[in-house]
């Protein structure tokens, strides 16, 4: 099973880089971000499986964030983290959104643990392939706005990467830049709203973008 992605929201550096540390020692993939503006642009392009969020920040605060993000309809399990412990502040937290909340400081195995229980209670939904595109045998195709369909010409390394990215959509995937570049240019050939993005230090990602 791959391991679960994490992400970790807090603008405090001397937390936010030891913990991320942890948890990848901890066997998690972990992204990060100093503040909310950033973590809701790497949600934009990423699927995490949760998100560990700071209460208190400088710009907008964890709840707001939370409450925002709730308001779209995302469902990421998250853990609040916060020095304002008691029950008052629990179910404020939990009010918002929150699936777990836990006082700082805290034990980093007392973390993962809580992480994996939300994550393992929460139901696998596996994003949909874009509606554009297809596979058939072991060619894949993408559908043309008259209804007809194109066939991919790709490469044996191109199409395993293609395969690799839609297995599921949403996976992050190691390549090679040159068959990662050449694969999103016959990608933007073709279709205007798919595109492969960079994930900084992990690989590239398919995404399908709001083009028309």
């Amino acid at each position: 099973m791959a391991n679960k992605t994490v992400l970790v929201v807090d603008d405090d550096d001397a937390l936010r880089i030891p913990l991320a540390r942890g948890l990848r020692n901890a066997g998690f993939n972990v992204l990060t971000a100093p503040d909310a503006t950033t973590a809701q642009e790497i949600m934009k392009r990423i699927i995490v499986d949760a998100m560990v969020l700071d209460r208190m920040m400088v710009g907008m605060d964890g709840l707001t964030f939370l409450k925002q993000i709730r308001a779209t309809g995302n469902t990421t399990p998250t853990i609040i983290l916060t020095a304002m412990g008691g029950p008052e502040n629990t179910i404020d937290g939990l009010m918002c959104g929150a699936d777990d909340y836990l006082a700082k400081p805290f034990q980093l195995q007392e973390l993962v643990l809580r992480l994996n229980n939300i994550i393992n209670r929460t139901p696998v939904t596996q994003p949909q392939m874009p509606e554009n595109l297809f596979l058939s045998g072991d060619e894949f195709f993408i559908k043309t706005q008259n209804d007809g369909t194109l066939l991919l010409a790709l490469s044996g390394e191109e199409k395993k990467l293609l395969y690799n990215l839609t297995d599921p959509v949403g996976n992050i995937v190691s390549a090679q830049p040159m068959v990662a570049k050449r694969l999103r240019n016959k990608l933007n050939n073709v279709s205007s709203n798919l595109d492969i993005v960079t994930v900084r230090g992990r690989g590239y990602k398919l995404v399908q973008t709001d083009k028309n």
